[in-house]
């Protein structure tokens, strides 16, 4: 680590997305401070840089205060936080809402560069209230900064994703797997490291600022498409069960509310809609190709992970399932 390294704040860095950017940080030289609700649960980040460059502090994104220790002689600032749950204290406009334009403002106040992730899907007249609020969102961050960089993944997957990680799990249990709405929506799912790579070009300066760049793997596929994949890649044969629209959001609506619910409602109309890249995004180079990322396909990783979902593991040979 360099001694003149500037100084990055992580606002949740410790979740999936937060470790990958870390390490992508911590190999730049960077220093990182990582602000979290839970410092106790990030020492998993520590072996990823040198000693000393990186500190965990405890930071609320509900509370100003707490904000403004954790930017207090930042560089750069990153917020990475987000959340699905709708009610209690942390909920959609709490956090990503109002947490996003604290952030921002205290961003300002220190004289910091802010890159901000939201997501594909945020909307302003989405009826999801998670679309809804990233929107907010984004739009308080170009208020109070205007040269915020701000970054829209579709799903993302890695290591610990929770999105092939749990219908690969499920598919251990179950004799079939969920098909919502037919299973016919788009994504264009993402490589965690690539979307830590495009982090690491904001925070060098490589990108324009007031922008928002779309992130999105080489392939969109639909979400039966995906689940065929892992199946593939895990040696599962399950069948699938058509979900109508009606009935998955009368089963979010019965269930959502409960902890670790398999779909919420507002999850269940976030997939009405496709989750891909935009055609303007693409033409205007707010893209990884545009960046000069090449991004990584599902089959290039998901190996690396979902092997453990294999019948006997790693020793599983093909077609044995």
């Amino acid at each position: 680590m360099e001694k003149n390294a500037k100084t990055v704040t992580i606002f949740g860095g410790s979740g999936f997305v937060g470790r990958h950017v870390v390490r992508a940080l911590a190999k730049s030289g960077y220093r990182i401070i990582v602000a979290v609700r839970r410092p106790d649960l990030a020492f998993h980040l520590q072996p990823l840089g040198d000693l000393g460059q990186i500190k965990a502090i405890q930071a609320n994104v509900r509370v100003r205060w707490s904000i403004e220790r954790a930017v207090n002689g930042a560089d750069i600032v990153i917020n990475l936080v987000g959340t699905f749950d709708k009610g209690g204290r942390n909920n959609f406009q709490a956090v990503q809402a109002f947490g996003a334009r604290a952030i921002a403002e205290t961003t300002r106040a220190e004289g910091a560069k802010l890159i901000h992730v939201s997501a594909i899907g945020s909307d302003p007249q989405s009826p999801a209230a998670y679309g809804k609020s990233k929107a907010d969102g984004e739009a308080a961050v170009l208020e109070t900064i205007r040269s915020a960089i701000i970054f829209r993944p579709s799903i993302v997957f890695g290591p610990e994703d929770d999105f092939f990680n749990r219908f690969a799990a499920m598919a251990k249990l179950s004799p079939f797997l969920p098909l919502i709405g037919g299973g016919h929506t788009r994504f264009q799912p993402v490589y965690v490291g690539d979307v830590a790579k495009a982090i690491t070009k904001a925070a060098d300066g490589e990108l324009a600022g007031g922008k928002i760049y779309e992130l999105g793997g080489p392939q969109i596929a639909s979400f039966r498409e995906c689940l065929d994949i892992m199946q593939k890649i895990t040696d599962t044969k399950r069948g699938y069960l058509n979900l109508p629209w009606f009935a998955a959001k009368a089963m979010g609506k019965l269930t959502g509310w409960l902890p670790g619910a398999p779909i919420t409602l507002d999850q269940v109309k976030m997939l009405e809609t496709d989750n891909v890249v935009s055609n303007d995004a693409i033409r205007q180079k707010r893209t990884l190709a545009g960046m000069g990322i090449n991004p990584r396909n599902m089959e290039s990783v998901l190996p690396s992970y979902l092997v453990r979902f294999r019948p006997q593991g790693q020793f599983t040979r093909k077609g044995e399932a």
